[in-house]
């Protein structure tokens, strides 16, 4: 058998030194790599919007032993890529050259509110009142109807302040729902302070509008809502895998609020 410089193969292995066996080894993939790649594809296909990188944390977590690396190496081979990709914001000065960013320190610090407009599938708006900690990044609450005003702006936190404490600021948008002068006292009577952005400055409000940002990308584009109790329970259950399950790559792709499992204490032995 001669290779295409004329050079028989048990000549060519003899003057590089090279055993025959290994010119004729056909590499083959690890044991595990076969139930990998279908394990991964499946986490693919119930998360479209994930990356190889929140894939592989995902494998982790499922007990899989597994780099970024080679997860990379196999998403690119099985042909799996996420067209999307999200631009860089860089931070916010004003023109006086002072950065005006209140950055959280601690869970409770600073938590952020906006609101996404949506439909059901009969055409009907609907909106969510959004609420974030800012350093946790976990999603407090998601409060959905079709009309929401100061009263419901009120409502969803003071109900968090009674599970959470008192945040230091509540950063949000400066539209009518805030600059409601209800709200306005409430939020001075709890205790705490307003963090209002510049008019017409969304990226100030950074985080709340990222987490916006993923919940239209991964579930309200793929999703027909056929009503408003059905957007309210599907919402709630993508809030809960997001706290719990989602890996977050500000958090070194853990999720923001992971379950914690306590093992049941055994009881006294009876004789």
């Amino acid at each position: 058998m001669r290779g295409k410089l004329g050079v028989s193969e048990r000549r060519a292995c003899r003057v590089l030194g090279q055993h025959r066996t290994t010119q004729r080894h056909v590499p083959r993939g690890r044991e595990d790599e076969e139930r990998l790649v279908a394990d991964m594809i499946e986490l693919a296909r119930q998360y479209g919007r994930y990356g190889y990188r929140r894939i592989a944390a995902l494998l982790r977590d499922a007990g899989w032993q597994v780099n970024d690396k080679r997860v990379e190496r196999l998403w690119r081979r099985e042909g799996l890529k996420v067209l999307y990709k999200q631009p860089k914001r860089g931070r916010l000065w004003l023109d006086d050259g002072s950065c005006i960013r209140l950055r959280a320190e601690y869970t409770n610090h600073v938590w952020s509110y906006d609101f996404v407009h949506h439909r059901t599938d009969d055409g009907r708006v609907f909106r969510t009142l959004n609420v974030l900690d800012e350093h946790s990044r976990e999603c407090l609450a998601i409060r959905i109807k079709r009309k929401l005003n100061s009263i419901d702006v009120i409502d969803v936190p003071t109900d968090l302040f009674i599970l959470r404490g008192v945040p230091g600021y509540i950063r949000s948008d400066n539209g009518p729902e805030f600059i409601a002068k209800a709200v306005r006292d409430w939020v001075a009577a709890v205790g705490s302070k307003t963090a209002y952005i510049q008019p017409g400055s969304p990226w100030e409000n950074g985080y709340v509008e990222s987490f916006n940002a993923r919940l239209r990308d991964e579930l309200l584009n793929g999703e027909i809502f056929y009503s408003l109790k059905e957007a309210q329970i599907v919402i709630e259950q993508w809030r809960k895998h997001y706290n719990t399950k989602r890996p977050h790559s500000a958090l070194g792709y853990k999720p923001p609020a992971p379950e914690a499992i306590i093992p049941l204490l055994e009881g006294p032995t009876m004789n």
